[in-house]
C-alpha cells in the first residue's frame, strides 16, 4: 500500500479510537444518558464502522462476498440500534429484535466464506482442532452463563425464544472464530485477531446485557455493556482492512498445533470432572463430552499419521534415493539375518562399475545418474529370481542370492551382464567379488570386506591387463622410433612412482602416474626427427609444433578407454604451477596431481642426463634448480617429496632403483 493510503488508514483508526474513547468517557462519568451520546454518537460510530467494512468489500475483489455479508450483518445490527433509539418501548420482542437476530446468520455466513476461500490451503486436522476448541469453550460458557440466563427467563414463548437466540448466536459466532484460529495453526494474522476480538466484545456485551436484564440491574447507557457493541463494530472494520493470508506449511508444524488442542481437551475434561462435585448443566456436559470425543478421534488420526510417517521414514532410510534399490543399511540387516540362519547357504556378490567415472566425466552427471538408474533396474530384474539387489552408493552394487552360486555361474553372470552397457565412445562394465556365506565369512562385516577385496583383485587384473597391453604396444613403438627417448621415459616413470608412494597416493593413482610418466612424450612420435634431435635452439614455428606433442599424446592415449585417465595427465604434463605452461595455461591445483609429479621427475631426469643441447648436471645442482623453480614452474609440495625420495648427493641410478622401477 502507498504511504498516502497508509496515512489515511491510520488516521481513520485514530479517529475511531478517539470517538470511542469519548463515548466511554461519557458513559463512565454518568453523562451517557445525554441523547446526543446515547443515540447519535453511539449510532454514528456503528454507521461509520459499517461503511468502512462495506468500503473494503467494494475496494478489493479478495474475499469480497465474505466482507459484503459481514457488512450486511453489522448493518442489520446498527439498524436494530437505530430502531431501538427511536422506539425503546416497542414491546418485547420489539421491532429491533428482527435486525438484531439477523446479524448472527449473516455474520456466521461471512466468516464461513472467509474460511472457505482458503480451504484448499488448510489441512483437515486443523478443522478438527477448531471443532475441539469451539465445543470446549462453548461448554465453558454454557456452564458459567447459560444456566443463570435460562433460569431467570420469564414471559411468553416468543420472549423466551428471543432471549435464548442471543446467547446461542454468540456461542456459534465464538465457535466459528475459534475454528478460524485453529485453521491458521493458532497463529492468526492481525485480521483474524481483530475479528476475534470483535466477536468476543459482541458476545460479552450480549451476555452482560442478558444477565443484567434477567436480574433487573441493566441501565441503558452504562459503560458495560453499551460501549462494547460499537467497539465490536469498529474492531471488525479495522480487521477488514488488514492483509489476509493462509498459514505457511512451516507454521502448521509448530508446537502450538499440539498444545492448543490438548489444552482445550483438558478444559473439556476439567468441566466433566467439575460436574462430579458440583452441578453442571446438561448442555455443558454434552458439549464437553463431544469435545473429548472429537479430541480422541483427533489423537487417533495423529497416531495413524505418525505410523505412516514412520513407515515412510523407514522406507527412505532403507532405500537408495536415486535407483530405488535397497541401500547399505538394508543390506547389512539382510546379511545379519542370513548369518542368523546359518543352515541356509547364501551368496553375496559385490560389484563395482568399470569405466563409469570416464562416462560420468564425459557425458555429465545427469547422464551418469540416468545410466546408474538403468543399470540398477536391470540388476534388480536379473537378481529377482534368486534374491535381492542393492546399491551401496556411487557405482557400487551388491546382490544377496539364496543358495550357492559360483563366480562364473549363470546367476552371477546375469548380474554382471545387467551392469554392462556400451555405446559410441564408451564402455561400462563391472568387476565382481563373490563370497558364499556362512562358509567363507563368520559375520556380515567380514563378508562385505572379503567380497570387496575379491572385487578389487578382479578389477586390478582387468584394469592392469588393458592398460598394460596398450602401454606395451606404445612403449614398443617408442623403443623402435627413439631408443634414447624410451630410456628417458622409463627413468622418469621410476622416479614418478617413488614420489607418488612418498605422497601416499592410492594404488589407482600410482598406476595412472606410472603409465603417464612412461608415455608422457608419446606425442613426440608425430614430431619430425630434425626438430626432435636438433642440437641448437628451436625456432618459433618449431616450438609451436613441439608444444602440440602433449595434445597429440592425449589423442593417442584417449583412443583406449582404459588409458583416458592417463591421457588427461599426459596433456597437462608441461603445464606450469604459475599458469605459464602449455597447452591450456592451467595453474596450481587446476593441474592434475599426476601431471605435477611427472613434470618434476621429467625435469630432473633431463637435467641429470646428457642431451644434444646440454651437458648433464650433478644431482645437487639439479635439486637446487628444482627448489629455485618451486612455486613458479613446479608444485612446491611435489618438489619436497621428490627431494626426500632422491636425497642430496645420491647417484641418479640408485635413486631410480630406490624409487621402485615399474615392472614391464
Amino acid at each position: 500500500m502507498r504511504p498516502s493510503g497508509q496515512f489515511v488508514r491510520k488516521g481513520l483508526v485514530a479517529a475511531f479510537a478517539i470517538a470511542l474513547g469519548v463515548l466511554a468517557l461519557h458513559a463512565a462519568t454518568g453523562t451517557a444518558t445525554d441523547r446526543f451520546f446515547a443515540d447519535g454518537w453511539y449510532n454514528g460510530l456503528e454507521v461509520a464502522g459499517v461503511l468502512a467494512i462495506a468500503a473494503r468489500a467494494v475496494h478489493s475483489a479478495e474475499h469480497r462476498r465474505a466482507w459484503a455479508l459481514i457488512a450486511a450483518a453489522f448493518a442489520c445490527w446498527t439498524a436494530g440500534d437505530i430502531i431501538w433509539s427511536i422506539d425503546p418501548n416497542g414491546g418485547y420482542p420489539s421491532p429491533a429484535d428482527g435486525p438484531y437476530l439477523a446479524f448472527y446468520p449473516l455474520a456466521v455466513a461471512g466468516l464461513a466464506l472467509l474460511l472457505a476461500d482458503d480451504r484448499h490451503r488448510i489441512a483437515a486436522k486443523l478443522w478438527i482442532d477448531g471443532l475441539i476448541a469451539a465445543l470446549a469453550v462453548i461448554a465453558l460458557v454454557a456452564a458459567l452463563m447459560f444456566d443463570p440466563i435460562v433460569h431467570d427467563l420469564h414471559g411468553t414463548s416468543a420472549q423466551t425464544a428471543t432471549n435464548l437466540a442471543y446467547p446461542l448466536g454468540d456461542l456459534v459466532l465464538i465457535g466459528f472464530v475459534l475454528t478460524a484460529f485453529a485453521t491458521q495453526a493458532w497463529r492468526p494474522g492481525r485480521g483474524w485477531v481483530l475479528l476475534g476480538l470483535g466477536a468476543l466484545a459482541s458476545a460479552l456485551a450480549d451476555t452482560i446485557y442478558l444477565y443484567q436484564d434477567a436480574v433487573g440491574t441493566y441501565v441503558s447507557g452504562a459503560l458495560l455493556p453499551d460501549t462494547l457493541w460499537p467497539t465490536a463494530v469498529l474492531l471488525c472494520a479495522w480487521a477488514a482492512w488488514q492483509p489476509w493470508s493462509a498459514p505457511s506449511r512451516a507454521q502448521m508444524l509448530g508446537r502450538q498445533t499440539f498444545a492448543f488442542p490438548a489444552a482445550f481437551a483438558l478444559l473439556a475434561l476439567g468441566l466433566l470432572v467439575y460436574g462430579q462435585f458440583a452441578r453442571l448443566s446438561d448442555v455443558a456436559a454434552l458439549l464437553a463430552t463431544a469435545a473429548l470425543l472429537v479430541a480422541i478421534a483427533r489423537a487417533g488420526q495423529t497416531f495413524r499419521e505418525n505410523v505412516r510417517l514412520l513407515r515412510g521414514a523407514r522406507h527412505e532410510a532403507l532405500t537408495d534415493g536415486l535407483t530405488g534399490l535397497p541401500n547399505r543399511r538394508r543390506l547389512m540387516d539382510d546379511l545379519e539375518r542370513a548369518f542368523a540362519h546359518g543352515d541356509r547357504p547364501a551368496t553375496f556378490a559385490f560389484f563395482d562399475l568399470d569405466g563409469f567415472k570416464t562416462y560420468n566425466d564425459g557425458f555429465g552427471h545427469a547422464a551418469g545418474d540416468a545410466l546408474l538408474d538403468r543399470l540398477a533396474a536391470r540388476l534388480d530384474a536379473a537378481a529377482a529370481a534368486h534374491g535381492v539387489a542393492y546399491r551401496l552408493g556411487g557405482d557400487e552394487f551388491c546382490v544377496l542370492l539364496d543358495g550357492r552360486h559360483a563366480p562364473d555361474g549363470e546367476a552371477i553372470g546375469a548380474c554382471c551382464e545387467a551392469l554392462t552397457e556400451q555405446g559410441e565412445g564408451f564402455h561400462v562394465g563391472t568387476s565382481c567379488g563373490v563370497v558364499v556365506i556362512p562358509e567363507e565369512a563368520p559375520n556380515a562385516h567380514q563378508a562385505l570386506q572379503l567380497a570387496d577385496q575379491r572385487m578389487y583383485e578382479a578389477k586390478d587384473v582387468t584394469r592392469t591387463s588393458s592398460r598394460r597391453q596398450t602401454r606395451d604396444v606404445l612403449m614398443q613403438v617408442l623403443g623402435e622410433r627413439d631408443p634414447e627417448l624410451h630410456e628417458h621415459l622409463q627413468g622418469v616413470a621410476a622416479l614418478a612412482v617413488g614420489v607418488a608412494r612418498r605422497m601416499s597416493l592410492s594404488a589407482e593413482q600410482l598406476d595412472e602416474i606410472a603409465r603417464a610418466a612412461e608415455l608422457h612424450d608419446i606425442g613426440k612420435v608425430a614430431i619430425p626427427d630434425e626438430i626432435l634431435h636438433k642440437p641448437g635452439p628451436l625456432a618459433a614455428p618449431e616450438w609451436d609444433l613441439m608444444r602440440q606433442h602433449t595434445v597429440t599424446g592425449e589423442r593417442i592415449l584417449a583412443a583406449a578407454p582404459a588409458m583416458r585417465p592417463v591421457a588427461a595427465i599426459v596433456r597437462a604434463s608441461h603445464e606450469r604451477y604459475d599458469g605459464n605452461g602449455y597447452p591450456d595455461g592451467l595453474a596450481g591445483d587446476e593441474i592434475p596431481l599426476g601431471a605435477r609429479v611427472v613434470a618434476v621427475c621429467d625435469a630432473f631426469h633431463a637435467m641429470t642426463n646428457e642431451r644434444p643441447y646440454q651437458h648433464a648436471r650433478d644431482i645437487e645442482t639439479a635439486l637446487a634448480e628444482l627448489r629455485r623453480c618451486a612455486g613458479a614452474q613446479f608444485d612446491p609440495g611435489v618438489v619436497d617429496a621428490f627431494e626426500a625420495v632422491v636425497g642430496t648427493g645420491a647417484d641418479v641410478r640408485g635413486a631410480e632403483t630406490r624409487a621402485g622401477a615399474v615392472s614391464s
